[in-house]
Parts: structure tokens; C-alpha cells; sequence
């Protein structure tokens, strides 16, 4: 419930500042309200607008409130060459006006209504979210309207956003995490789009230009590209009239720059970027399965295990509760479009990042080579299957999950029958998985800081398995 407090939260905080008393009631119902249906039992509809938009729907009736998610197919791997950042500085402009209506007056209609928009980029898609009463729906609407199909990108908020997002990086430069981050995507994928800098450099930011801004509208804003899941007060009927008003003047087809398959580079490497602080970051990844890889779903287990499940994954288990080396480290699976990686970060004195880095390879290679223990295995499936239905609990969660299933080609049956592919990963699964994906010669390693005793290389030897876990056979 953490999440629909949160929001309703900041509904009834900007009803409030604009003095509409009587938004303040139906908003504070929020707060007592919940999306009870389990994530199976949800009804979720594939509906076509009368003019051809294809969304998909959950109604909830329940709560006076209408969440909305959609997604451009893009993202910032359509940054043009030498205007990285592009898509990135797109989406602070998106509510910079929009119409005939200027910024400051666009912001203050959206507020007055307790309307909520906010856009993002990542990887392969612009993301646009939307919330808003159910009694002000229509004047929400029609602020969305004008934002999705005639954003002012006027100059003068042009060169604000601008500034900002100058300030932005240049903070950005002096944090180790982020620039391992940056820095090992441009590692692991040199040359390649997905190897470019997300929020693009001082350089090319300072290069972006209004023109560059609404050709990139133009490109990247359009029906074939576009996805929509609307979860709250609205009916099938009511939800086609809006996807046509909002969406159906945009261009029929999309005009994107290729992005050809990948996988980041073979065989591994190490590069130091010396930074003058106590603590070195490394960032830590290779290439893993497609989302629709048959492996997919044992590798998501896998990882769990190795080092998705918090506390009680492998790697904090040694990292950090066996020897105290460091306070946190995790791995994550990431499938994009044309690639998927398994990334991970530790953080650690700068006296301790060789010794973390030879563990988690070890870790790695036991892993690979004799598969998760069965109890080990049994409590990842227990706490997946158990923990899903909290992905639902409330309308902008449900919306987003259901976008990430359309995104990725899935139905809305996957949601029921998501629980028992986990469950139907064996252990003789899971041991063949660990062995396709866990190769720690394959991994580029990326280390922001000063780490004592290393330098950029090739792939350093691995720690031998029976040599990581002192103690146990």
C-alpha cells in the first residue's frame, strides 16, 4: 500500500495548496483504499479504440482514480551522434507547456487539478505516467492531449532545462556509482548504441538545440511504436475515446535509427577510472538470456540466488556477512530489446575491492559448476511465487507491470501463469542454467576509485571455488 499512499498523498498535498476543498476529500479516500483482487484473478482487457489503438485495461471502480502508462519504442538509443542525452533532456521538457498554454500556466492547471504526469527514458522506450481524480478527468486529458501531440519546447525553458541538466551531470561526474555505471555500459558495448552515456555528457547536452528536441518528437511520437495499459475508474468504452483524443493525431509510423542485436564484448576486461575517494565502486556484468529465452525464467531464479534476494543471496552471504568487505552487493538481470546482461556493483574500501572481486568470481564459478543447493533453490522459488501478487497491489504498480509484459511480446496470461514456470524450474534446470550464464572469465568489470593493488587489464584469474568458501565443501 506503500506506493497508492504515497501517491494519494501528494493528490491531496496539491489539492490542498491550490485551495480545492473539495478535491480533498475524494484524494483522501485514496488512503483507506486498495486494489484487492489477487494478481490472477485480475480481468485484464485488450481493448481497440475506434480508431485502432490497442490498449490493454483493468478496470477497479472502486478507487476515484485513473492511472495510465504508456510507452514510445525508442528511448535514448535514438540519440543522434554527438547528442547524447537527447531523449533524456526530452522528457524535462515535456511539461515545460504544451499548446498554447506556457510553462509556468501549464504547471499550475496540472496542480490545480491534482493532476499527476511525469515522462522517463531508458535503454529502448520514453515512458510517459499519468494520474489523475476521476472528477477531473476531462480537463487532465486534455493537459495530457497537448503534451503528447504539441510540446512548446520553448527557448527560454530550453536553456533552463538546459542549465539543470548541466548541474545534473556535473554532480553526476563526482559520484563513483553513477560513473561506473556510464562508464561500463560504455565498456561493455563500445561503439553501440546501448554504449552510450543515458544522460549524454556536458558536451553533448550543451549541443541540443529546440530543433533537435522537436525532431526527435517527430521521429519518436507515433502509433506504431506506442503501448497503453489504463488500471482504475474507466470503462473499455470511455478508455477508447481518450486513446483516440490523446494519441490519435500522431503520425501512423515511427521514424527510429536501427539498433542491431548485441551482447557485450567477448572475453571479459577490467578498466580502473581513479577517482580520489575512500571507497571503490565496481560495477560487474556479461551477457545473459533474452527475455524470451526458454533459459530465461531458470537464469531469474539463478540469479536470485547468487545475488538478487537481498540478505539472503550467495554473494552478501560471503561478500559481506563472512568477511565484512562490504556493506551491500547485488546482481540483476536486464534484458533490453537487442541485448540482456546480468549486472552487478559491490562497494568496498579501496584496500578490500580485489579480495571482493576474487570472491564474487569464485562464488560464480561454483555456482556454474555444481548448481544451486536444493534448499537454496526451493526458498528463491517460495520467495518469487510469494512475493508477486506485491508487484499488484495497487493501480500504478499493476499498470506498470502489465506495460513491462506488453513491451516484452507476453499476453495478459502470463500474470497467471507466471508462478508456475517458476515453479517449474528444476534443480537439473537450474545447474545446466548457472553453467550457460555464470562465465566469470566472460565478465566486464568496471572500478571507480583507487583500488589498491589493481590495475585495468584483462580479465583477472579467477578465485578457485573451493578457495572462496573457507570452511565448507
Amino acid at each position: 500500500m506503500t506506493g497508492l499512499y504515497s501517491a494519494a498523498a501528494k493528490l491531496v498535498r496539491a489539492a490542498a495548496r491550490s485551495g480545492i476543498a473539495t478535491a480533498v476529500p475524494a484524494v483522501a479516500m485514496l488512503l483507506t483504499a486498495s486494489f484487492s483482487q489477487p494478481a490472477a484473478a485480475m480481468n485484464i482487457q485488450q481493448i481497440t479504440s475506434p480508431g485502432g489503438i490497442k490498449a490493454w485495461l483493468v478496470e477497479e471502480h472502486g478507487v476515484p482514480l485513473i492511472s495510465l502508462r504508456y510507452a514510445f519504442d525508442g528511448g535514448n538509443s535514438q540519440d543522434p551522434p554527438g547528442k547524447e542525452g537527447l531523449a533524456n533532456f526530452i522528457t524535462a521538457m515535456m511539461d515545460e507547456g504544451a499548446g498554447d498554454i506556457k510553462s509556468e500556466d501549464y504547471q499550475e492547471r496540472m496542480e490545480d487539478i491534482a493532476m499527476r504526469m511525469s515522462y522517463d527514458d531508458s535503454k529502448d522506450s520514453l515512458y510517459g505516467s499519468f494520474e489523475t481524480l476521476s472528477k477531473n478527468r476531462d480537463k487532465a486529458v486534455e493537459l495530457l492531449k497537448l503534451s503528447v501531440q504539441k510540446p512548446r519546447f520553448d527557448t527560454e525553458a530550453v536553456e533552463r532545462i538546459k542549465q539543470q541538466l548541466l548541474a545534473n551531470i556535473a554532480y553526476a561526474d563526482k559520484d563513483p556509482e553513477k560513473v561506473a555505471m556510464r562508464e561500463w555500459y560504455a565498456q561493455a558495448f563500445p561503439k553501440q548504441p546501448y554504449g552510450n552515456p543515458s544522460n549524454g555528457t556536458a558536451e553533448t547536452v550543451a549541443k541540443i538545440t529546440r530543433d533537435d528536441l522537436v525532431d526527435y518528437h517527430k521521429r519518436n511520437f507515433a502509433r506504431d511504436n506506442l503501448k497503453v495499459v489504463a488500471v482504475g475508474d474507466i470503462t473499455a468504452a470511455e478508455l477508447g475515446k481518450i486513446l483516440d483524443d490523446v494519441f490519435g493525431a500522431l503520425p501512423a509510423k515511427a521514424n527510429l535509427f536501427p539498433v542491431a542485436k548485441t551482447e557485450p564484448v567477448p572475453g571479459g576486461g577490467q578498466k580502473i577510472i581513479e577517482m580520489g575517494v575512500p571507497q571503490s565502486v565496481a560495477i560487474f556484468g556479461l551477457g545473459a538470456m533474452p527475455r524470451k529465452d526458454p533459459d530465461f525464467m531458470a537464469a531469474f531464479v539463478v540469479n536470485h540466488i547468487l545475488g538478487g534476494g537481498g540478505f539472503s543471496a550467495k554473494l552478501m552471504e560471503e561478500v559481506r556477512e563472512k568477511r565484512g568487505l562490504a556493506y551491500s552487493v547485488y546482481t540483476y538481470i536486464q534484458p533490453y530489446q537487442q541485448a540482456s546482461i546480468l549486472v552487478g556493483s559491490v562497494a568496498t574500501k579501496n584496500a578490500s575491492m580485489a579480495e571482493s572481486l576474487k570472491i564474487i568470481r569464485g562464488e560464480m564459478a561454483k555456482m556454474a559448476e555444481n548448481g544451486p543447493a536444493p534448499d537454496d533453490l526451493q526458498a528463491a522459488k517460495d520467495y518469487l511465487t510469494g512475493s508477486y501478487a506485491l508487484r499488484f497491489d495497487t493501480n500504478s504498480k499493476i499498470a506498470s507491470q502489465l506495460l513491462g509484459l506488453m513491451q516484452e511480446g507476453f499476453g495478459p496470461e502470463y500474470v497467471e501463469n507466471r508462478n508456475a514456470m517458476i515453479n517449474a524450474v528444476t534443480a537439473a534446470d537450474a545447474k545446466r542454467v548457472a553453467a550457460r550464464l555464470l562465465k566469470p572469465d566472460n565478465l566486464v568489470v568496471t572500478i571507480v576509485g583507487k583500488p589498491a593493488g589493481m590495475n585495468s587489464a584483462a580479465t583477472p584469474p579467477v578465485l578457485q571455488p573451493a578457495l572462496a568458501v573457507p570452511g565448507r565443501g
